[in-house]
Parts: structure tokens; C-alpha cells; sequence
């Protein structure tokens, strides 16, 4: 026996996934900025020196929510392609990255340690391609929906590097002596 879907039951299954995915994504990526105390506000990041193309810090917010609304909306669609050849790795992909995703702001703002958070963006940049490609295989759109994640990670990837490069002695420092504040 083979089932076929009607498009409205297709696009009730997309909707239902996206439901579901769009705000799990964006709650998840709150909560890792704010169990590492992410941007400003955080004695040591306050104490970095920024690179010159280091955006306002309210970018950030803003970018990061669209970015998990439309990695959301993808995801939704290559979980509502059921029986799609590809889906599974395209979803396991998915999760990976999105792992990786999660660990960065722990481990550059929580951890200090700026060279640990440009191996995991380094490894972040290979996953998300290959994320793309699989989702590509099974959804072309769903595909194109990460293409501006993946501009911005690269562009994350370079602000990462740059922060290494103007602020080596800051990697991996820990405690009190990690910033010293003086009030006046």
C-alpha cells in the first residue's frame, strides 16, 4: 500500500515541525548565551580589546534570532520530508552542528578560552557545509535558508581569529587576575 499525502497535509506537517523547532532553536540559543554570560557585561569580555569590524553589540541578538528562526524553518522542512532519501543524515548533520553552535559561547565567554572557541567555530564551519549539502539533497530551499548562517558563522569565525590576535594574553585566563577593574 503506498500513502500519498495531499499538499495540505504536507503543509500542516511543516507547519506542525516548525512550530515545534523554530522556538526550541531560538530558546536553546538564548539559553547558551546566557549560561555563558555572552557579550557584554562579562568582565573579560569587556576587557578584550575589539577588532575594528566588531559590530554594535545589540547585532548580535538581533542576527542570531533570525539566524535559528530560518535554521528552524529548514529543519522543519527536511523533518517534514518523510520518506525523503537522505533525511536522517541530513537531520543528524543538523544536530551536530547545532552542538557545536551551542558550545561556542560557553567556551569562548565562559571558558575564556579564545583559541578553544576558534577550533569549535572551525569545526562548526565544516559541519554547517556539509549540513547544507546534505539538506540540499533533500530540500534545495531548506538549503538556501542556511545559507546566511553560514556567512555569518564565517564572519564570526574571522571575529574570533581577530580577538585571538589582539588579545593573546586574555586566552584562557581565569579568575580575578583575568581583569582587573579599577573604579574611580
Amino acid at each position: 500500500m503506498t500513502l500519498i499525502a495531499s499538499s495540505d497535509q504536507l503543509r500542516a506537517s511543516l507547519v506542525r515541525w516548525a512550530l515545534v523547532l523554530v522556538p526550541l532553536l531560538v530558546l536553546l540559543g538564548f539559553l547558551s548565551g546566557q549560561a555563558a554570560q555572552s557579550g557584554p557585561g562579562n568582565p573579560w569580555f569587556d576587557a578584550l580589546v575589539k577588532p575594528g569590524i566588531f559590530p554594535p553589540p545589540a547585532t548580535f541578538g538581533i542576527v542570531w534570532t533570525v539566524l535559528y528562526v530560518l535554521m528552524g524553518i529548514a529543519l522543519a522542512m527536511i523533518c517534514a520530508a518523510r520518506g525523503a532519501r537522505g533525511r536522517g543524515p541530513a537531520v543528524i548533520a543538523f544536530a551536530v552542528q547545532f552542538v557545536l553552535n551551542l558550545a561556542w559561547s560557553p567556551v569562548f565567554f565562559g571558558a575564556h578560552q579564545i583559541t578553544g572557541g576558534l577550533i569549535v567555530i572551525g569545526i562548526l564551519d565544516v559541519a554547517v557545509i556539509v549540513t547544507i549539502a546534505l539538506f540540499a539533497r533533500v530540500r534545495p530551499i531548506a538549503a538556501w535558508l542556511l545559507v546566511p548562517y553560514l556567512v555569518w558563522i564565517c564572519f564570526a569565525t574571522y571575529l574570533n581569529f581577530a580577538f585571538l590576535q589582539a588579545n593573546s594574553t586574555l586566552d584562557g585566563a581565569e579568575g580575578p587576575q583575568a581583569v582587573e577593574r579599577f573604579e574611580i
